[in-house]
């Protein structure tokens, strides 16, 4: 089934709402993690024992995050 939202004409509230009724039909069921999830936490961890994962300040990496999808 394809739903498309009026997005373009939905208040920021509206959208917000539309997402928290998402958020809660999908948090009352039990999904699984892809296995590839396990992957990347054991790699990271590893970088982290290794003295080689480098860690930026929380408003620093928001910062980068909303300029990298602009």
């Amino acid at each position: 089934m394809a739903t498309r939202l009026p997005l373009s004409d939905m208040t920021v509230e509206e959208k917000l709402q539309e997402m928290e009724a998402l958020w809660k039909d999908l948090s009352e069921r039990d999904y699984a993690s892809p296995n590839w999830h396990a992957d990347v936490l054991q790699a990271r961890s590893a970088e982290v024992n290794s003295g080689q994962a480098k860690f930026v300040d929380w408003e620093l990496a928001k910062k980068q995050i909303r300029d990298a999808v602009r």
